[in-house]
């Protein structure tokens, strides 16, 4: 037994001796990623109704070639729970039928609800000029009494805005005239102005005008925009359209 031990501790010696180190080797594995790429995305506009007039809100879709169908597939789905209870927000559309399109119109069978929503929702495309809904054709000019009187088509509500504010869309007011207040977020009107659209007095016209906000508290505030009574200069027709202000 002596012996064994010493023969092991003479072993020990040697190797501490012979100054034997440890190599340390680093091995890289690279990993494949397995995050899915992320899909493409084209944002479009549906039209619901709030009073009984036209409103566009916001849509964003699977990009694809058949966007007339991805709109009257996203206007069947019906506003959002936030847009029925904070724009108040309905729908007469619930089967859209299907839709093809040729020579700058679009045709509509299986559907005979809901037509002012159907044709603002398809004649957002440049390539629609008007719809025929079952053998009926239509343009917007048919539907004014479901048109607002100021009707804004951008910004649409609850969108990312920053300054300057773009908005447009088209009006029928006297003198083609009337006016906007923006609000932001605590309450304060950061810009007040009157714009002119190119037509009225019966006959709708379009505008487009752009105003900066660079003190406007962020956050959630709105576009108000409302024609002056000729009678007593009290607020008629006005609209709010909430919006995501960043200065």
């Amino acid at each position: 037994m002596r012996r064994a031990l010493v023969l092991l501790g003479l072993v020990g010696l040697v190797a501490a001796g012979c100054g034997t180190k440890t190599k340390t080797v680093t091995v890289t594995t690279t990993v494949p990623s397995t995050t899915a790429p992320q899909q493409q995305t084209t944002a479009l506009r549906v039209y619901f109704l709030k009073d009984g007039k036209v409103q566009p809100v916001a849509r964003d879709v699977a990009t694809t070639e058949a966007v007339a169908t991805a709109a009257l597939a996203e206007l069947v789905k019906g506003p959002t729970e936030v847009e029925q209870r904070d724009l108040s927000l309905t729908s007469e559309v619930h089967d859209s039928g299907s839709v093809s399109i040729e020579n700058g119109v679009a045709h509509v069978t299986g559907s005979t609800s809901g037509l002012a929503q159907l044709v603002f929702t398809l004649t957002q495309f440049p390539t629609v000029k008007a719809v025929e809904i079952n053998g009926k054709r239509y343009t917007r000019a048919d539907f004014e009494g479901e048109t607002p009187i100021i009707a804004v088509e951008s910004p649409l509500p609850f969108e990312h805005v920053t300054s300057p504010l773009r908005a447009t869309g088209t009006a029928n007011t006297f003198e083609a005239t009337f006016d906007y207040d923006l609000i932001d977020s605590s309450g304060k009107v950061v810009a007040t102005h009157f714009v002119t659209a190119t037509s009225g007095n019966g006959q709708r016209g379009t505008f487009d005008f752009t105003l900066p906000f660079p003190g406007a508290k962020p956050g959630l505030g709105k576009l108000v925009v409302y024609e002056r009574s000729a009678a007593n200069g009290q607020r008629i027709h006005q609209s709010e359209i909430p919006i995501d202000l960043e200065p």
